[in-house]
């Protein structure tokens, strides 16, 4: 999305194109006559049609071309829910645990569950592709998205997608696994050159995509924004065109992230078929020109409009029906999914003296802390969407236990003052927002669309009516804002474009030629804050004025364009009037058990920026409050909410640390279960915590530096990393504790030698020798005893959770292949199993090893995929 013309249809969500009512087709019988029916089609288009295939319709659909027979495709984000057409406030959805708690769950056959129940959800938005599932690699724990990916680890993310996308595609949505690749940061993200060597470009962050390909076929791949070795992601032959359609034989659809198309003719040679969102800035006439100049061949768009067709026949066939409007579905078994999906990630990283699980009927709780009473259940930016419902910790804590629950805040970590929706009303009393809004970025004549909104954030970038007021266009948001308390209280304004806001008349904040850049995903500047002396009960009236002139103006000339998005958003906090700490350090002495529920949230991860510390926000208070606790009450259990590693200073010192990610809509019910023992914990680490940042892989080359980072840390990711160094990290990857005991009988090895084309089956015994029923992940790493190449000391192959009751024995296989053992060798070019001796460890973590065990391979061999 860049000049005016193209954003006019852009953001248009609420007015598309859609596919007119026919016949209802017969379904495909058989799925792989997709390309050929796709063929067919194709031969029936001229070239322009085949042209305007090639870029999307509008935000969110693929261009239809209804006298062909062929019906548009809507999309939606995102992993962890299908948010359906609107980014904020939207139709309402189910809310999953974000990627890295699924991948805590390590539960392959719970991971198929969730890509089918999304399935439906998706349906339910009027949607038939999934904008799903993220598989980039947690490279550094300051990542933004590392929440939305799944783990520091290939294999596991890789296994996992895979299941998630076999579940999603078989209930005929697709897949669109992203970001295709070397998208590990946020920062400088559209611009920023990924220098990864051959190595662990193919070892580490192909990889996922790689066994997806290979497992589950992904119907389509979303390219990323950044370059890697100097070219862009959407136009990068070596990794779209060698790689993926050359040695791995993907015969799916490419397309771009939103915006994320930098060339013309390349990006279509290179292999990038459908341009998201609509835009006039590459495609259509710019293509023919280019064929015209012998810059593109007629095969080249054929080429591209038959994946399109493709997806198309996949997913939809000759379905011609009206798009039905969104709807909810919220279903009791999903929700039960996700309560599940929540206990078997929540991680127990540590307990001592069996402090957890709590008893309901004797237990006195204190239950402290920033996001005790909050329900944080996703992070920020395209995985967000509108939860059918929220469950914060305290209320599903009370709903449980039979004595006492005290609560106390502890302190506050707002990046941004929160949404001042809650306190805003139009003048007749209904909630929300009334906004006035003016063709041309004037605001002269009358409003041409008159709206009432219900939140204060209105970033608009999806959804101003821009078929309505054109391209260029201004507005007045006016809200009263009624506080509960008398006091000098803090309204907070961020402006996307030029902006202004009036308190009771009076100009506080003169937002209209800003300059520094704040961190909000869809841009816009910094957060600034105004106190205003108000009293209970009595409003005061806020009014915005905003365009969608592009600010800072600088940005004008280097996006050769003066418009883009537009909006604001509005926060208010009223005065505190306690001691937050001496509060909670009361509460705590006063109990048996303090649980003390801290973290970070959607503002502090997110898409569109990393996370600037590995520190609690907000400057130690979180820290602080968590050593006047337990202080105060030994008996403490610290409940830590966050989408990758944080600092733990305090970790000693606390006898017992549950890590509770991001749980979705059931976050605060599956807590609850889990505290006190109505489920066993299951999780294990996805990604290691390290002690501090200083010892992670990529420290010294993180983020980069004009616009390049280097990938200096090679194959040497996450635990291997630690292997390597002989730095003990925190808790290591693989780590997650039981509410039982399990323990490992004697691997047996089904043959000594690994053939070619063959497998080697590993059977070993799993025992529940504790009083309580639970899951242990059995995660199978190997070893080569010696290799031509340097090789980290160990890589996670395999890995199968059992559940077990008390006292029982279960037998389990876990089968290796060639693929358990091989590297990557440029000279070859290609993959190798070497001769020689390979070391099997059995164990339930990286650093806990079980049992062990030896195979070899008798004589070298190589492949490509």
């Amino acid at each position: 999305m860049e000049t005016d013309n193209s954003l006019a249809t852009a953001a248009s969500t609420p007015y598309t194109e859609l596919s007119p009512p026919s016949t209802p087709p017969q379904k495909n019988e058989i799925l792989g006559d997709a390309r050929s029916i796709a063929k067919a089609k194709l031969s029936a288009l001229t070239l322009e049609e085949k042209v305007s295939l090639l870029t999307a319709a509008d935000f969110w659909r693929t261009k239809a071309i209804p006298e062909k027979g062929i019906p548009a495709i809507k999309t939606t984000d995102g992993p962890n829910g299908a948010r359906g057409g609107i980014f904020v406030g939207g139709t309402k959805a189910a809310l999953f645990p974000c990627g890295i708690s699924l991948a805590a769950t390590w539960n392959k056959d719970l991971l198929f569950e969730v890509g089918q129940h999304l399935a439906d959800e998706a349906r339910a938005r009027s949607a038939e592709m999934l904008l799903a599932p993220t598989v980039c690699l947690h490279r550094h724990p300051l990542g933004g998205r590392n929440f939305e990916s799944f783990s520091e680890d290939p294999l596991l993310t890789g296994k996992l997608a895979a299941q998630y996308i076999k579940g999603l595609q078989g209930k005929g949505v697709a897949a669109t696994i992203k970001h295709f690749v070397g998208n590990e940061q946020e920062t400088h993200r559209l611009t920023i050159d990924s220098i990864i060597m051959e190595r662990p470009l193919r070892e580490l962050y192909l990889r996922p995509f790689e066994i997806a390909v290979r497992e589950a076929n992904p119907w389509a791949i979303m390219t990323s924004y950044n370059l890697v070795n100097g070219v862009h992601a959407d136009m990068n032959f070596h990794t779209l065109k060698d790689i993926l359609r050359g040695e791995w034989k993907y015969d799916g659809t490419v397309v771009s992230d939103w915006g994320g198309i930098n060339s013309t003719a390349e990006s279509l040679q290179a292999g990038c078929d459908i341009e998201f969102p609509f835009s006039s800035k590459w495609r259509f006439d710019k293509v023919v020109k280019c064929i015209e100049e012998g810059k593109l061949t007629v095969e080249d768009i054929d080429r591209a409009a038959e994946n399109v067709l493709t997806l198309v026949e996949r997913i939809k066939g000759d379905n011609m029906d009206p798009e039905a409007p969104e709807m909810e579905d919220n279903r009791e078994t999903t929700r039960q999914l996700i309560r599940t999906a929540g206990h078997e990630g929540l991680t127990l990283l540590k307990n001592n003296d069996d402090l957890l699980p709590l008893c309901p009927k004797k237990t006195k709780i204190a239950v402290i802390g920033p996001n005790a009473n909050r329900a944080i259940a996703g992070g920020g930016g395209s995985a967000s969407l509108n939860p059918y419902y929220n469950t914060a910790p305290l209320d599903s804590i009370r709903r449980i236990a039979e004595k006492e629950v005290a609560f106390a805040q502890g302190c506050h970590i707002h990046k941004w003052l929160p949404v001042a929706s809650n306190f805003c009303t139009d003048k007749a009393g209904k909630p929300g927002v009334n906004i006035n809004w003016y063709a041309g970025d004037k605001f002269q004549g009358e409003p041409v669309v008159v709206q009432r909104r219900t939140n204060t954030d209105l970033f608009l970038w999806d959804s101003a009516p821009l078929d309505q007021v054109g391209p260029e266009w201004s507005a007045v948001a006016t809200t009263y804002l009624t506080p509960t308390a008398t006091g000098k209280h803090t309204i907070s304004f961020m402006s996307v474009g030029p902006g202004k806001l009036y308190v009771n008349g009076e100009m506080r904040l003169d937002l209209w030629d800003w300059t520094e850049e704040g961190e909000a995903m869809f841009d816009g500047s910094i957060d600034y804050l105004v106190e205003v002396d108000m009293e209970a009960g009595k409003a005061v009236e806020l009014r915005v004025e905003m365009t969608n002139e592009l600010r800072p103006i600088a940005k004008q000339k280097q996006f050769n364009m003066t418009h883009k998005y537009g909006g604001c958003r509005i926060g208010f906090k009223q005065e505190d009037k306690v001691d937050y700490v001496q509060e909670a350090v009361d509460a705590a002495r006063a109990a048996d058990v303090a649980v003390v529920i801290v973290g970070v949230d959607a503002e502090w991860e997110s898409e569109g920026y990393d996370r600037q510390t590995m520190d609690l926000p907000v400057d130690g208070s979180q820290d602080r409050l968590i050593e006047a606790v337990v202080k105060a009450n030994p008996r403490t259990v610290v409940v830590n909410q966050s989408g990758s590693p944080v600092h733990m200073p305090w970790a000693s010192r606390v006898p017992a640390i549950l890590q509770g990610w991001y749980q979705g809509q059931e976050a605060g019910n599956a807590l609850a279960d889990v505290l006190f023992g109505i489920q066993s914990p299951s999780g294990k680490l996805p990604a290691t915590f390290p002690e501090r940042i200083e010892h992670t892989p990529a420290w010294h080359n993180w983020p980069g530096e004009n616009l390049k980072v280097l990938y200096g840390e090679g194959l040497y990711v996450g635990y291997k990393h630690y292997d390597r160094t002989r730095i003990a990290p925190l808790f290591p990857f693989g780590h997650g504790l039981s509410y039982t005991t399990f323990e490992y009988g004697r691997p047996e090895v089904s043959s000594r030698t690994l053939k070619e084309d063959g497998s080697i089956n590993i059977t070993l015994a799993i025992s529940n020798i504790g009083e309580r029923a639970g899951s242990e992940v059995v995660q199978v790493y190997v070893h080569d005893v010696k290799s031509r190449l340097p090789r980290p000391e160990k890589e996670l192959v395999a890995f199968e959770k059992v559940f077990l009751e008390a006292d029982e024995t279960r037998h389990i296989t876990i089968s290796l292949d060639k693929y358990a053992v091989g590297y990557y060798d440029e000279s070859i070019p290609g993959w190798i199993a070497e001769e020689g001796a390979f070391k099997v460890l059995i164990g339930a973590s990286s650093t806990d090893i079980r049992r062990t065990t030896v195979f070899q391979v008798k004589e070298s061999f190589t492949w490509v995929f």
